[in-house]
């Protein structure tokens, strides 16, 4: 299994990979993106089974980047790891295609409830 990681800050990305292993998810190799333009391109050439975007970031949003893969074909299962949490974004990332919006701070667990149905 591959998984995207898509933050701009770099100590994010860490914190999402390192939470990932800790909830159990540390045999899967893990690609990382600096902002959702990065990530879009690494969908292409990287093919992940999931990508774990932040929703704010430069270049390219998280839910502009999940609309340019659905746009163009793409079924990769796409969550979010974001501070926006409310409950008018989740409707918007589901409508949008996201299987999951994971809120900061998060937690173990909470990866684990959110990942275990997409991963198995």
């Amino acid at each position: 299994m591959k998984i995207l990681v898509a933050d701009d800050s770099r100590v994010m990305r860490q914190i999402v990979i390192r939470t990932l292993r800790q909830a159990g998810y540390d045999g899967h190799t893990v690609v990382e993106a600096e902002d959702g333009r990065d990530a879009l391109e690494k969908v292409t050439a990287e093919e992940p089974d999931l990508v774990l975007s932040d929703w704010n970031m430069p270049e390219m949003t998280g839910i502009e980047c999940l609309r340019a893969l659905r746009a163009a074909g793409s079924t990769v299962p796409f969550g979010f790891v974001t501070s926006e949490g409310s409950e008018e974004m989740r409707d918007v990332a589901a409508s949008a295609g996201a299987l999951f919006l994971i809120a900061k701070p998060f937690t173990p667990e909470a990866f684990d409830a959110a990942l275990a149905p997409v991963l198995g």
